[in-house]
């Protein structure tokens, strides 16, 4: 399937930025092995496109075929396994991305991508959860995904 193929479907279109990082500073190492890091990230006019349609299977389908990401990996299909307890329909979803942000390029693609699928089947499954709820859902699947459910520069 083509994303051009996708707009005259019941797919709803949602957009996941990229982010440049101005600046980074390390603070010091945590007792975990993790770093407290300042940093400034600016979000950029380059998206990747998510294409959502709920489904009345319950199923998460990923749609879409990236071979460079097994399926059980993709941050998108952990977002939406993440959030379908808080469903009000129990819908599934059948999920697309075209990707344009280049991957591993530090843009911060993947964890915008699953922001954006939190943010979208937050409103597609009618599950009311708060932008605070959706950064605590969000921070379980990477550091940087709440950033993106802020939406702003930070």
């Amino acid at each position: 399937m083509q994303a051009n193929e996708l707009r005259d479907t019941d797919y709803k279109e949602f957009l996941a930025p990229a982010k440049l990082n101005l600046f980074l500073h390390v603070v010091n190492k945590r007792a975990d092995g993790y770093h407290n890091i300042q940093t400034v990230f600016q979000l950029i006019n380059l998206y990747d496109h998510i294409y959502i349609k709920t489904n009345t299977s319950g199923n998460i389908c990923r749609v879409s075929d990236h071979s460079l990401i097994q399926e059980n990996d993709d941050l998108t299909i952990k977002a939406a396994h993440l959030l379908k307890p808080f469903s009000k329909n129990h819908s599934g979803a059948d999920i697309f991305i075209k990707k344009t942000i280049p991957m591993g390029a530090g843009l911060g693609g993947g964890s915008s991508d699953a922001a954006t699928t939190l943010i979208a089947l937050n409103y597609l499954w009618h599950c009311q959860l708060t932008q605070k709820e959706l950064q605590e859902l969000a921070l379980k699947l990477g550091a940087d995904v709440p950033f993106f459910i802020f939406g702003q520069n930070a």
